[in-house]
């Protein structure tokens, strides 16, 4: 793999593990920012995915979309698609509790950060491990 690619693959993956870091802080703290942690769990399932297709020679999709990117990673390698439940779970949280309605603001339970923060680490270590340790961070 060329010094270039290595960089490209390897910073989706070291901001995969940014945003899992900040999850599991956020989620940490005194008072909880649970609606951020799990905002950051989908961006770190996002981000993992990406890098596994920028390995893959893709050309990376600009969404979001957790179900669309796990179905361009299964066309390429079907052991992606047990990831469906991981993916459907977190996909949501690109905006579900970022932006208040007219019914009020609201958060995700403890059980549901939990499970994010659970999902977002699996995705995560499963591309890493279809990758060469070259293009790990």
């Amino acid at each position: 793999m060329d010094d270039t690619k290595r960089q490209w693959v390897r910073s989706w993956l070291v901001k995969a593990e940014s945003d899992l870091r900040s999850a599991r802080a956020l989620a940490g703290l005194a008072e909880p920012a649970k609606d951020t942690a799990v905002y950051h769990c989908q961006q770190a399932a996002e981000k993992a995915l990406k890098g596994y297709l920028a390995f893959r020679d893709q050309p990376l999709a600009r969404t979001h979309d957790l179900e669309r990117l796990l179905e361009l990673a299964t066309e390429l390698e079907s052991a992606f698609a047990p990831l469906e439940v991981q993916a459907d779970t977190l996909n949501p949280y690109a905006t579900a509790f970022r932006y208040p309605d007219t019914l009020g603001v609201h958060f995700p339970s403890d059980l549901e950060v939990a499970t994010a923060i659970e999902h977002a680490q699996t995705i995560c270590d499963f591309v890493l491990d279809r990758l060469p340790a070259e293009a790990r961070p």
